[in-house]
């Protein structure tokens, strides 16, 4: 039978405090995000405020840096930055600069009771409009707009707006005309298949013309017939679309001539007129909100070096509030002094996490440029490979570090706007033992297909053996996978008349 004993046990564990969870966290946040977390400190903590004159202090608002030091294991995943904060009178010596590990704000400090009431007084009381961003109008909205400015009969209308809702984003009718038909007949009224041909007619000559179609062929046709009959090849690009579309997919153009007896010349007039339709006439009414993309930082040529600077608009400079943080008494445990020292620890954690997350995201990203100067130079062509281990070895961190700021993260170029993860790649083996970037294959590959003969498209094996001559080792596969990656077709749905 085992007894129970109590026993002292030694040892050691690896532990984060919380001011090191809270850098971590705001390391990770997007531009966006980012920008979201600070409104809502600014909000909730009347200890922080924005710095109005980032270039110099008055006399009521000094500040005085304190640097912390950190240990081994947290120096692996964030950096501790100097942080700014205003001489309250010596008023605060009693508040630690660290709270023990793993332990809880409430368990230190006590909020009173009235601040947690009111705020979730004031998140009830919110307009739940506030910051809500309308979508696009989508394409079910757009037809039943003009629909509704269309003289019909209630039964059209309900027709219309069955047809309607069975149309998807691209523009095509999915539901059979029977299926909906059955859905629409009752005991009281039996609809005819005749009647929802003539509402579906109605609906695909609405603004995007061709959407109802029911495949490509009817949707192509429809868009023809809105053009002008004196159009150059308008008879044989029906013929074409109503009859001929496998060829067309597949290519096969000497047999298109003989199918339609017209010459090269001819059948590619054809064609082009056939490429100007659109064959998903529904993509032209997006219901998908804009997505914008906000640069954390700005790099730059500067007497013949990069510079990299942090975008001030990203994150604003703040401080802490000097007149509330003058307030707080020493020795004092009353409701209001403890949440006035408990807002300024807060804040002092913030400040300095935000800190912390901009100094790492500069030290990061000039970095990265180092290493890819011949890619800000020279194109994609001269991208190195480069892998987080590099960037985490030469600045001393953890690879989960690098991972963390290089995700939603971007930086702007004269090149263009690109994520940081853009800038990192795998590499491929030279003939002199040197080493080339996928990047850079996938540049060269995009490149020999944009110069290509059109009439003799480049095949994936004659890529690869290009390459080879000029000393970059890739296989036909490899080839065929970047290819895909980029979007672009094989050879023979490259091909163009001449």
């Amino acid at each position: 039978m085992l007894k129970q004993s109590i026993q002292l046990k030694m040892g050691q564990s690896l532990t984060m405090t919380p001011q090191l969870q809270q850098a971590i966290k705001l390391l990770q946040l997007s531009t966006l995000e980012l920008q979201q977390q600070i409104q809502e400190a600014l909000e909730e903590n009347p200890m922080l405020e924005l710095a109005e004159d980032q270039d110099t202090n008055t006399e009521e608002s000094m500040e005085h840096e304190q640097h912390t030091s950190t240990s081994d294991e947290d120096h692996d995943s964030v950096s501790q930055a100097e942080a700014a904060e205003p001489d309250s009178g010596g008023n605060t010596d009693d508040i630690p600069d660290e709270l023990p590990v793993d332990t809880e704000w409430d368990a230190i400090y006590d909020a009173p009771a009235s601040t947690s009431m009111s705020s979730r007084a004031d998140d009830d009381n919110r307009d739940i409009y506030e910051n809500q961003t309308s979508g696009s109008e989508s394409l079910q909205e757009h037809l039943l707009w003009q629909l509704n400015l269309t003289t019909m009969s209630d039964t059209d209308r309900a027709i219309a707006a069955t047809l309607v809702d069975a149309i998807d984003d691209d523009g095509y009718l999915k539901e059979e005309l029977e299926h909906i038909q059955q859905n629409l007949t009752s005991e009281e009224q039996i609809i005819d298949l005749d009647e929802i041909e003539a509402v579906l007619h109605l609906i695909q000559h609405l603004d995007p013309v061709g959407c109802g179609a029911r495949n490509l062929s009817e949707c192509l046709l429809i868009q023809l017939n809105q053009m002008a009959p004196n159009t150059p090849g308008l008879e044989y690009a029906r013929a074409l679309a109503k009859d001929h579309l496998d060829l067309l997919g597949s290519h096969d153009y000497k047999q298109l001539m003989r199918r339609l007896r017209l010459k090269e010349p001819e059948l590619k007039e054809v064609v082009t007129l056939i490429q100007s339709l659109n064959p998903r006439p529904g993509t032209l009414i997006s219901s998908r909100t804009a997505e914008y993309v906000v640069p954390d930082v700005f790099v730059s040529k500067k007497d013949g070096r990069w510079m990299v600077e942090l975008n001030p608009d990203v994150a604003p400079r703040l401080q802490v509030n000097a007149l509330y943080a003058g307030f707080i008494r020493r020795a004092d445990q009353s409701p209001d002094n403890t949440y006035l020292r408990n807002n300024l620890q807060e804040a002092r954690w913030f400040i300095k996490s935000l800190q912390s997350r901009n100094e790492t995201l500069l030290r990061v990203a000039s970095a990265i440029v180092e290493h890819q100067r011949p890619f800000l130079d020279y194109g994609e062509e001269a991208m190195k490979p480069l892998i987080l281990r590099d960037i985490a070895e030469q600045l001393e961190m953890h690879e989960s570090t690098i991972s963390r700021v290089t995700t939603q993260k971007f930086m702007h170029t004269p090149r263009g706007v690109y994520e940081f993860k853009y800038f990192f790649s795998s590499h491929v083996t030279t003939a002199d033992g040197g080493e080339c970037s996928a990047t850079a294959i996938r540049a060269m590959i995009r490149k020999m297909v944009d110069e290509e003969n059109l009439m003799k498209p480049l095949s994936d094996s004659k890529i690869a053996s290009i390459l080879v001559e000029r000393g970059i080792n890739v296989a036909r596969r490899t080839v065929a996978k970047y290819r895909e990656a980029m979007m672009i077709p094989p050879s023979n749905e490259r091909k163009r008349l001449a």
